[in-house]
């Protein structure tokens, strides 16, 4: 449907006095052609430029309008042009007939020509409507296509510079000719497990994308949840620091209590590692961010910080792109950690108040042993 030349309308009717009324009708806002039958008026919307509308008569000989209305709506090139019939039977049963088989409208005759005139002008303002629907989707589609390519080459280009501070420590630690103190080692090490954790993290992005399609292939295995929870704290220390709080992780009095859950290790940190992170940011200074492991059967690990969520970001805490009072905040933290965790067939809720601060509280499945035949 083009915006600067007049819609097109296709007057279809055996009878030339009708034809001859909705003419004079619409013929001075529309380019208005006419087909006396409905095998003409088929091969005039497929074998030429189809129309923007069709008004179509019901009783006509050889074809009626409700099988060429059937026919349009069958083709490809045809089925979203609007019908609207326009016929001399008035009772409710042909109307539901008309609209069962696709027609956007029913007039009866004699019709008055404002009424005409009014249905064709809101049925074509409504098809221009859903022509701009679909653009602006095909245009979102697109861009959400061209956003994965970039973040692909992005996350390709990453890979480059992230080799030099894998391989550099690796080096300088594998070299037998250099004798570094165990405070030099020991922030090698450090450097080269981050490179590590970093280059995990690039992949890890990419499996993101295809768990919000659906189309992860997870592989559970038995993971150590306090061992994840460690390297988190270790690897966070620094950031906690810098804002003033302290991490500490509360285990049970029995370590039998901390099972293993069943999931994925680079999963786990990484939905762990986000938590904490935003738990540090969100933690009033001076404060405490703990980490129950297993406080109760239900929850394998529970994340608390005394700071509270706005009332207006509850309701859309775990969406995605959702952010509040966070400078520079993505709001993808809390969405892809919940996503992790329904991946991984497990779940996170979160109680928020004046009072109590913020609770996180993780579940995922216990990983269990297979037992061992008799």
């Amino acid at each position: 449907m083009n915006q600067t030349n007049p819609c097109s309308i296709l007057l279809v009717d055996d009878t030339p006095a009708n034809l001859k009324i909705l003419g004079e009708c619409l013929r001075d806002r529309y380019a208005v052609s006419i087909a006396t039958s409905g095998q003409q008026a088929l091969q005039m919307v497929w074998e030429r430029t189809p129309p923007d509308l069709i008004l179509l008569d019901i009783v006509m000989p050889e074809m009626d309008g409700y099988e060429v209305c059937r026919r349009l709506k069958q083709h490809p090139a045809s089925r979203d042009i609007p019908v609207i019939f326009v016929t001399a039977l008035s009772e409710a049963g042909e109307e539901t007939k008309g609209l069962e088989l696709g027609a956007v409208d029913y007039v009866t005759k004699p019709f008055s020509p404002s009424i005409i005139r009014a249905r064709v002008a809101n049925h074509l303002a409504y098809k221009r409507a859903q022509m701009e629907l679909q653009r602006q989707n095909a245009m979102l589609q697109e861009y959400a296509r061209m956003r994965e390519d970039m973040e692909r080459i992005s996350r390709h280009d990453l890979r480059t510079p992230l080799n030099v501070v894998i391989n550099l420590p690796q080096m300088l630690l594998e070299d037998e000719m250099l004798d570094f103190d165990e405070d030099t080692r020991t922030c090698l090490d450090t450097i080269l497990r981050a490179g590590y954790r970093m280059l995990s993290m690039i992949d890890m992005s990419l499996d993101l994308v295809k768990m919000e399609q659906g189309n992860y292939a997870l592989k559970p295995v038995s993971v150590d949840l306090a061992g994840v929870v460690r390297k988190v704290t270790a690897d966070l220390k620094v950031h906690a620091a810098a804002n003033d709080v302290s991490l500490v992780v509360v285990t049970p009095a029995s370590e039998d209590d901390v099972s293993a859950i069943l999931g994925e290790e680079l999963l786990c940190y990484s939905m762990i590692a986000n938590l904490v992170k935003n738990a540090i940011e969100a933690s009033p200074r001076h404060e405490t961010v703990t980490l129950h492991l297993a406080p109760n059967p239900n929850t394998c690990l529970a994340i608390h910080n005394h700071g509270v969520i706005p009332a207006e970001a509850r309701p859309v805490f775990f969406e995605k792109y959702s952010t509040f009072g966070k400078e520079g905040g993505t709001g993808l933290g809390t969405y892809s950690a919940r996503l992790i965790a329904q991946t991984m067939a497990g779940d996170m809720t979160f109680e928020t108040s004046e009072d109590a601060g913020t609770l996180i509280a993780i579940q995922l499945p216990r990983y269990a042993p297979a037992t061992p035949p008799l």
